[in-house]
């Protein structure tokens, strides 16, 4: 996913400018540590304590320069109209947030006023389209079956609601296609490379990435 907002942001963006970041549940701090060491100044709000206690750290070990460019903003996602004005960013994060929101086309539709014209909002969603396929892997059939009666996002949802709050649908990717069912105490890969260069290319490549267990959606303020 990562390469996959490089890859937006470069192609977006003019080389060297500096973008105001927004990242609405940041959880740990990866993307938006990432995005600042890139240089970019980066704001990041979260209402866990001890995810915040953990971006902190994260943030301590780096040079002054890098802190300078965080911020964190103690909060819920759906308050960004609290903090911000309209327009105050030329990038939106939301990765793995929109899928617990209680009201998440209202949590959409606040971001999408965040974004500078042209800015990017980038999304990271369960696939809504796909949900059989983890269970159905990993040998759960009854947890399979039952998945299909989910109503989780799916891709024509999330184009038409995207259109319709002002910033829609660039370009979408899939995320985790071949190692969703890997346990989370799996020991990384030897050919890590090799497997990064398959997700990346599955990701961006149909029929497969229509199934992985997460989508990567990038939309652009008009």
């Amino acid at each position: 996913m990562a390469r996959q907002l490089e890859e937006q942001i470069v192609g977006r963006f003019p080389v060297g400018r500096r973008l105001r970041v927004l990242d609405v549940g940041m959880g740990r701090g990866t993307q938006a540590l990432r995005l600042a060491r890139a240089g970019h100044q980066v704001t990041g709000v979260e209402q866990d304590a001890t995810m915040i206690a953990a971006a902190r750290e994260a943030f301590a070990g780096e040079p002054e320069g890098i802190r300078e460019r965080m911020r964190i903003i103690e909060g819920h996602a759906g308050d960004t109209g609290v903090h911000f004005l309209p327009g105050s960013f030329d990038v939106v994060l939301c990765h793995g947030v929109l899928m617990d929101a209680e009201e998440p086309d209202a949590l959409l539709a606040g971001m999408a006023r965040m974004l500078a014209p042209g800015g990017l909002l980038s999304l990271l969603v369960r696939n809504g389209d796909a949900p059989a396929m983890r269970p159905g892997l990993s040998g759960d059939w009854a947890g399979a079956l039952a998945a299909f009666c989910t109503t989780a996002y799916g891709l024509k949802r999330l184009t038409s609601t995207l259109a319709g709050i002002g910033a829609p649908l660039h370009t979408w990717y899939g995320v985790r296609i071949f190692t969703d069912t890997a346990p989370d105490d799996a020991a990384v890969p030897d050919d890590l490379d090799t497997l990064l260069a398959l997700e990346d290319r599955a990701g961006r490549t149909d029929p497969y990435r229509g199934v992985a267990a997460l989508l990567h959606l990038c939309g652009v303020r008009g």
